[in-house]
């Protein structure tokens, strides 16, 4: 048998081989034990998916969701219940919460309604994303359709289609890209989408408010 075979051990009673003297084996050192882990650091407890939102959160995902301006009759609309001061309240306590916290944007007054516009301060950041003005090249189908939903928002798509005589989702998604224009509400004759300005538009066009709009009398009733 090589001598680097370990001995065959029978139980006792049993007949087995003779084996060298094995040296004796070392004590195993001991394992070290780990180090306690950390306690866990407190985290907030998160909110209850099904816990209903606060007034002012409501509030305010309907200013972000952009579109026309938001009229505190719009809000109580959406909120059954709410009383237009009530709404009027919200408004402007989100208003006041943007000041307080110095947030990019603020909750500015715009055609008998609210929407959410970012301070001039951070104008510049936006036209670097987007093109200011003299980067936000129009062709004539983009202007022609642009000018229909300025005049006649909110207009659903097939009015468009045929106010234009041709197909205008092209244009239309390519001015949702440039934040021209935006989806506000479901049209009652289709379901589909309409179309209105957005306060992008006011500001490359160098507009207050939609008031401001050249009066061009029967040019944009063709």
């Amino acid at each position: 048998m090589p001598d680097d075979e370990p001995p065959i051990l029978r139980m006792p009673g049993d007949w087995q081989l003779d084996a060298e003297p094995v040296d004796e084996l070392p004590e195993p050192e001991p394992i070290p034990e780990p180090p306690p882990s950390p306690p866990p650091s407190p985290s907030r407890t998160p909110e209850p998916e099904d816990e209903t939102p606060s007034l002012d959160r409501i509030v305010e995902a309907l200013l972000f969701a952009g579109g026309l301006p938001l009229t505190p009759e719009q809000v109580c609309s959406a909120i059954r219940g709410l009383t237009v001061d009530a709404a009027r309240e919200a408004i402007d306590r989100l208003g006041k919460q943007y000041r307080r916290q110095n947030r990019p944007y603020a909750v500015v007054p715009r055609d008998g309604g609210f929407v959410l516009a970012l301070r001039p301060g951070f104008r510049p950041v936006r036209d670097r994303l987007f093109g200011g003005p003299k980067e936000a090249r129009l062709t004539q189908p983009l202007l022609d359709t642009l000018s229909l939903v300025a005049y006649k928002q909110p207009i659903a798509k097939p009015d468009i289609d045929a106010l234009r005589g041709a197909e205008s989702g092209a244009v239309l998604r390519q001015l949702v890209r440039l934040g021209l224009i935006a989806a506000t509400r479901r049209s009652p004759a289709d379901g589909g989408p309409t179309f209105g300005t957005t306060s992008r538009f006011l500001d490359l066009f160098g507009l207050a408010s939609l008031d401001d709009l050249p009066r061009l009398g029967d040019t944009v009733q063709r």
